[in-house]
């Protein structure tokens, strides 16, 4: 009963919408009716501006992080062992579904990333580190938020696997498996970008590119 609701708590966090919200206040529209109609960050930077959607990113980044790290210590308190992790991912996969399915948007979210990213930071930090850089290495050669983001989801079940060679204290097994389903949501949620990305009309952020076409 107790799991049950620290994961109803966590998908209500998860379902705070955002970037739905700054695009009405203050660009007065409808985030998932314009630009690729993701109601996530980048489309928010798309439609309605940098600091608007950096914004977002950092409230849906910390709605991951909350969920996992806070929620679950809120209610059955500090302890430690295998079945505290399996509770905190819970909450933490509570919080991406409520980012991505919101309850108060008639269940239209965004993708899930900067909730999914701030789950694992409460988790395992180092390997959020490394699919970062892979997500920068990515968006700054081609400029596609959606290709960065399945790289990062592919590079974090890959890095949980290889920082314990490094000396890093080696994740909980149920992390590990949990990280390997990571890629397959986040190329689910991802099926249209695929499409586009395919046809060669994917939108993709030009500004940002470090080897530009002449």
């Amino acid at each position: 009963m107790i799991v049950f609701i620290i994961i109803i708590i966590s998908y209500v966090v998860g379902s705070l919408p955002m970037s739905i919200i700054v695009a009405k206040k203050v660009g007065k529209v409808d985030i998932r009716e314009h630009g690729s109609g993701n109601a996530g960050m980048s489309n928010v930077i798309r439609v309605i501006g940098l600091k608007a959607g950096i914004f977002v990113g950092v409230v849906d980044v910390m709605k991951g992080w909350l969920a996992t790290a806070w929620v679950p210590t809120l209610i059955i308190g500090n302890c430690d062992g295998t079945d505290i992790t399996i509770i905190k991912i819970a909450a933490g996969g509570a919080a991406v579904l409520g980012h991505s399915y919101t309850i108060f948007a008639r269940f239209r979210g965004g993708k899930g990333i900067a909730t999914l990213a701030g789950m694992m930071t409460a988790l395992y930090p180092a390997a959020v580190f490394i699919s970062f850089l892979m997500f920068s290495v990515t968006f700054g050669i081609w400029g596609y938020v959606s290709l960065s983001s399945i790289t990062a989801a592919v590079t974090l079940p890959i890095s949980v696997l290889l920082l314990p060679l490094a000396g890093l204290t080696p994740a909980p097994q149920s992390f590990v498996i949990f990280t390997l389903v990571v890629p397959l949501f986040v190329i689910f949620k991802h099926r249209d970008n695929i499409a586009r990305l395919r046809r060669g009309n994917e939108k993709r952020f030009e500004r940002v590119l470090v080897f530009r076409r002449r």
